[in-house]
């Protein structure tokens, strides 16, 4: 029979634990509150405080895995006696939470994990699972507002686009047409004419800068046909192919043996060709190898434009498609490039990725669908 003694240490010995527990509850409910942490920062704070709440902390290690990911301890390995809950967000399992005793403690009823520590450790998974839920619909938030501000800026950009078109086209127009009248006056001196070929030149930039606009907010209708895309790049190169040699660029050309015939605007899908490789071009100004590809995969024929260039780190690469945003010097972009290029790949039914690091080149890859042609988006 236990003495009174006895039954008293045992009794402390509980409550010690209790009390354990419920601090470790306590600190995790405090770190999952802070909002100025990151989740990476949360979890592996609740994985440090989770060998100090079990019955022998000095052999307690632990980790939380979700998906690939995992938090651990130093001392986790997994081959020890595991104690472990899995992580449930919605109906799905995203992981785990274990504790593991790197050394091997006596087996009972009650040992070597108490009761306790396992209904511990089932509450500390489904804390988790509320922690992950909540910061996945707060980035769920945050990117639907962002898209709803881009789709206002698009909107806004339209209407004044198709304002500054109607405008600006007419003078611009009377610029040229008076330019090249003046030209055409005898006896100019050959200042007076060069000068002019630059007003020329200036409003046609201008023009072409508003035509942009009105491509990018889809106020220019589309003429489709069914072409081919090796046809269309052989087109586009007879264009570019001077201006890569005076670069000092190799020019490598890898068309697929069979034709890729495409339902498009040739005038369009050119500008697709023509601006990614003049931001390639633009990407090496010491020289470089620059390769179009084209190939055919199921249902798609695929273009292919890379770069051996400065290429981009991974925060300008998620920026490429916004309008206005450019990495050139004020005066030698428009930010209107790349927008352009995927609004035009988007409205033939396609799709156009980008991979770059910094100093190894990027690569863009136009997917464009073959077959039945498809209804332009509105």
């Amino acid at each position: 029979m236990k003495t009174r003694k006895t039954q008293n240490r045992s009794m402390k010995s509980v409550a010690h634990e209790r009390v354990k527990e419920l601090s470790c509850l306590y600190a995790i409910a405090q770190l999952a509150a802070d909002q100025d942490l990151s989740l990476d920062r949360i979890l592996q704070g609740i994985v440090e405080l989770l060998p100090p709440a079990w019955q022998h902390p000095e052999a307690a290690q632990a980790e939380i895995r979700l998906g690939d990911r995992a938090w651990r301890t130093p001392g986790f390995r997994g081959k020890g006696q595991t104690l472990a809950s899995e992580i449930h967000v919605g109906c799905d399992q995203h992981g785990r939470v274990c504790v593991e005793y790197v050394t091997n403690q006596p087996v009972g009823d009650e040992a070597p994990f108490l009761k306790e520590e396992r209904q511990l450790i089932d509450g500390v998974a489904r804390q988790v699972a509320m922690i992950v839920e909540r910061r996945e619909a707060e980035q769920a938030r945050e990117e639907l507002f962002a898209q709803l501000q881009q789709a206002d800026r698009l909107a806004t950009i339209g209407v004044l686009a198709a304002g500054v078109a109607h405008e600006l086209n007419e003078p611009l127009n009377d610029v040229l047409g008076f330019a090249e009248l003046v030209t055409k006056v005898e006896g100019l001196p050959a200042q007076a004419l060069a000068d002019l070929k630059k007003i020329e030149n200036a409003a046609l930039q201008a023009r072409e800068i508003i035509r942009n606009l009105l491509v990018f907010v889809r106020r220019l209708p589309p003429g489709r046909k069914t072409m081919n895309l090796n046809q269309a790049v052989h087109d586009g190169l007879q264009l570019l192919t001077a201006r890569c040699v005076q670069n000092g660029i190799e020019l490598a050309v890898e068309l697929a043996s069979e034709p890729s015939e495409v339902h498009g605007d040739p005038l369009q899908l050119n500008q697709v060709l023509v601006n990614l490789i003049v931001n390639a071009i633009q990407a090496m100004p010491c020289g470089g190898k620059l390769l179009i590809r084209t190939e055919n995969r199921p249902g798609q024929a695929v273009l292919t434009v890379q770069d051996t260039g400065i290429g981009m780190d991974q925060e300008t690469l998620g920026r490429i498609f916004e309008p206005f945003y450019t990495t050139k010097d004020e005066g030698k972009g428009t930010g209107l490039g790349l927008p352009i290029v995927q609004e035009i790949v988007k409205a033939h039914g396609g799709s156009v990725s980008a991979q770059s690091k910094p100093d190894k080149g990027t690569r863009f890859d136009v997917c464009l669908p073959t077959g039945h042609p498809q209804a332009l988006e509105a």
